[in-house]
């Protein structure tokens, strides 16, 4: 048979199309799959980490459905985002019709690659149904206390009028102007993730083994838990009335109060409340007033990377133990978005601290002593405590406890859990998102919108340049009257952080379409579906979009929505696809295009190489012969098949009555059975290179068949292996061969097959291992040569064989020349 990828794959996927052939049942009484792969943003083209990721995906959704379950394996669009304003701005068009363009052209480029989504459920985060419910979701968070306002710092332009997402500033500038970016102090949202911080990292547990251990690393690290004692630094008399009174105190979270009796000074964050009162005032000297309004306008990224600076405030706190003054800085390490924005410095046992100290000739006390402190900073928690009142002579650990107890006698602290993890600020100052159903009123406050008129769309008749947020200049959008009094009112013009769309769309697909517009959930269908068997995304999600989706989901058990309490119960992160080493990316001009691909060698061909280069777990680099040669092993598979017997059955063979060849074949395709059945159990591995390598080598035995029954078996067998791989060519194959009866029965393993005696042969051409072959131990010598040459065949082409050695047991050699 003659392998023409282009009709065979027209054809096949029309089938699929007409038939519906990917769409889940709803049969709840079938054993299930949800297999899902993190959904693309509409950029316009499909690049290959979206091959890879969606090959995977399909793999797995289609072994499934072989082994007859009900799959649910839907596709959409992460469509809300800055991108699609960027391209308003320099394309001249509506973010609207970008998006649902380039929507319908992504379609079109992944359904060249037979994928088996489900077409019924696909739906964009832009939809206005979806937003509906995100909306009405968000206001049931509002009531219940989940959704708060408040004051933050944001990237603001000057020139534009306009607040900048983080990737909008480049090296402290505007994107677009050039214009020095500044910090700039406005009211916006927050989710209360901090509300679940404990159960968010203590139920990491239960996905130890079904998560890859560095996502749950990770996380647990973002979520960072330490325990420590929080207690108030007071001000003193002089520095209480330079402040107008204002202040009193603040608050600290120490790690370490054993070093309590070593604290130099106390510094905080330029964004901090004491900080901002002091520049608002002229309380401080201009040349200060200048640097920290530099400082404030540095993130918190270059911060990090820059020298330790820092000033005295000119005020001062009471020692809670000692009753001295503490110096009060302001310095550019401590981050307003870190425990409370204040940091107890101590020199001789942080090297942080030590670091800052040693910059600005601070006093250093060192509190510690041991075997190992003679040079500082010492930082360890072991030797006996100095210079530290009723805590010397005791160990850090008792000194600790003992502070605490203290602390908490006097009230004047306590023992607390802090994390690193701070609330999630979901305003976003831009037009395309979803927009926040909340209605500021005087009479009121800020009052959510009414049910029935969800949801809160988007006007269409903007104009989009870049100079603020084109909403807030919208008047017919922005004035509104209150839910509550109906008097006029003001609508919010900030729209939600797109993170909001990602973390909870995997639970929308589980609800059947038609009651996509009566509810957000199906109760049954939530009960049938989760959690995902499977899901499937790069690394680089990780953090925030794994951590958002999990705070989600128990956010919607809490509000009896969903049942589950993780919505993942497995996780798969496939390697980067790379070029030369690098990612691809067009700045580095080493893009390879899926859809080139496609036209060239068929999408089986993509397929094929996408799942047999690399494990999917590993980095992928791209190699064209190795294309190639996928191309070329799905066009012997056609050639080979014009000698199988066609049957609607398989042949049924007693291995005792075969010869050594043949009994090598069919070892090689249960060997390829039993490799198949192994790599799905192994959720976490998952390795289609083995399978496809196994399959490889069993096809090369079969090659070799004079026996037409072992052939057809073995066709049998390795189409029904080889479908989730290359669906078209097994399809066409199969339906030819077998008429498609192989996929949807039960092919039991045969151990006779697998028994079989079996010696290895290293193949080598004038003295160079060039392949290995595997013969049953009574092989005649001339089958022998004859499966080494078709193993090593590419070497021996227009070459001149001048001798075969054979060295029993062990090793077949070649001596040519041209």
């Amino acid at each position: 048979m003659e392998y023409n990828p282009r009709l065979i794959e027209k054809k096949w996927q029309e089938i699929w199309k007409k038939n519906k052939s990917f769409e889940p049942q709803d049969d709840y009484k079938r054993p299930k799959k949800y297999i899902l792969s993190m959904f693309p943003y509409p950029s316009g083209q499909i690049h290959m980490g979206h091959v890879r990721n969606y090959c995977i995906g399909d793999a797995l959704a289609r072994h499934y459905r072989q082994d007859g379950y009900n799959v649910l394996h839907p596709i959409g669009w992460d469509a809300f985002g800055l991108p699609a304003e960027n391209a308003a701005i320099k394309h001249k068009t509506h973010p609207k019709d970008w998006t649902y363009n380039n929507i319908a052209h992504m379609r079109k480029e992944l359904e060249t690659l037979g994928l088996s989504f489900s077409h019924q459920r696909e739906f964009a985060t832009c939809d206005p149904i979806y937003s509906r419910w995100e909306q009405s979701l968000f206001i049931e968070m509002w009531k219940k206390g989940l959704v708060y306002r408040k004051k933050g710092f944001l990237n603001w332009c000057p020139h534009d009028q306009t607040v900048l997402a983080n990737e909008q500033v480049i090296n402290g500038r505007c994107w677009r102007c050039d214009t020095e970016v500044v910090q700039r102090e406005m009211y916006q949202y927050y989710l209360k993730i901090t509300a679940y911080a404990k159960e968010l990292l203590e139920s990491l547990d239960s996905l130890q083994g079904a998560w890859p251990n560095q996502v749950i690393t990770m996380q647990q690290n973002w979520i960072g838990q330490s325990e420590g004692l929080e207690f108030d630094f007071r001000l003193d008399s002089e520095s209480i009335q330079k402040l107008n009174g204002k202040f009193t105190a603040f608050s600290v979270f120490t790690t370490r109060p054993d070093t309590l009796y070593g604290v130099s000074i106390a510094t905080l964050a330029v964004e901090h409340p004491i900080v901002q009162f002091m520049l608002q005032s002229n309380l401080l000297e201009p040349n200060i007033i200048k640097a920290l309004t530099k400082m404030q306008n540095t993130t918190a990224k270059e911060r990090a990377m820059l020298p330790k600076e820092g000033f005295a405030l000119g005020i001062s706190a009471i020692h809670p133990l000692s009753g001295e003054k503490i110096p009060i800085w302001v310095a550019n390490y401590v981050l307003m978005e870190y425990g409370s924005g204040a940091v107890m410095v101590v020199p001789a046992h942080d090297e942080r601290d030590f670091e800052f100290a040693t910059s600005f000739n601070l006093p250093i006390k060192q509190v510690i002593e041991s075997d190992n402190s003679s040079s500082l900073p010492y930082c360890q928690k072991e030797g006996k405590l100095i210079h530290s009142d009723f805590l010397n002579g005791l160990t850090p650990t008792e000194a600790a406890i003992k502070v605490i107890q203290h602390f908490e006698k006097e009230k004047k602290g306590q023992k607390i859990t802090h994390y690193r993890l701070r609330d999630w600020g979901i305003s976003r100052q831009r037009y395309w998102g979803t927009p926040i159903p909340l209605i500021s009123c005087q009479q009121c406050g800020i009052v959510p919108e009414k049910d029935e008129n969800l949801p809160v769309t988007l006007p269409l008749d903007i104009q989009i340049d870049g100079e603020g947020n084109p909403l807030e200049k919208h008047d017919t959008f922005k004035n509104c009257l209150c839910p509550q009094c109906g008097k006029p009112a003001t609508r919010e013009t900030d729209t939600m952080d797109t993170f909001m769309e990602s973390s909870w769309y995997f639970l929308r697909y589980t609800t059947p379409p038609h009651l996509w517009e009566k509810q957000a959930f199906d109760e049954d269908s939530q009960q049938y579906w989760l959690g995902i068997d499977e899901y499937i995304g790069g690394i680089e999600h990780a953090i925030l979009h794994l951590l958002y989706a999990r705070f989600f989901t128990k956010v919607l058990r809490d509000m009896k929505k969903t049942h589950i309490n993780e919505p993942f119960s497995h996780l798969l992160t496939q390697g980067m696809v790379l070029k030369d080493g690098a990612k691809m990316s067009k700045s580095k001009g080493n893009i390879v295009n899926p859809s080139d691909i496609i036209n060239t060698y068929g999408a089986d061909s993509a397929r094929l190489f996408i799942l047999f280069a690399a494990p999917p777990t590993k980095e992928l680099e791209w190699n064209d012969n190795a294309l190639e040669g996928a191309f070329r092993f799905i066009k012997r598979l056609f050639q080979k098949a014009d000698s199988v017997q066609k049957t609607s059955q398989i042949p049924k063979i007693e291995t005792k009555n075969l010869n050594a060849m043949e009994k090598l074949g069919r070892k090689k395709v249960y060997e390829a059975l039993l490799k198949a059945n192994n790599i799905y159990e192994r959720k976490n591995e998952y390795a289609f290179n083995t399978l496809i390598a196994t399959c490889m080598e069993a096809f090369n035995a079969l090659n070799a068949q004079t026996n037409i029954q072992v052939l057809t078996e073995g066709y049998f067998i390795l189409l029904r292996l080889l479908e989730p791989i290359i669906p078209h060519t097994a399809s066409e194959l199969s339906e030819i061969l077998f008429q498609q009866t192989n996929f949807y029965c039960h092919i039991p393993l045969d151990t006779d097959a697998l028994n079989s005696d079996s010696i290895k042969f290293a193949i080598t051409i004038n003295g160079k291992k060039r392949g290995e072959i595997e013969v049953d131990t009574e092989c005649p010598q001339e089958e022998v040569l004859h499966l080494a040459k078709i193993e090593v065949a590419k070497w021996l082409e227009n070459m001149q064989i001048i001798k075969e050695i054979i060295v029993p047991n062990k090793l077949v050699n070649f001596v040519i020349k041209p």
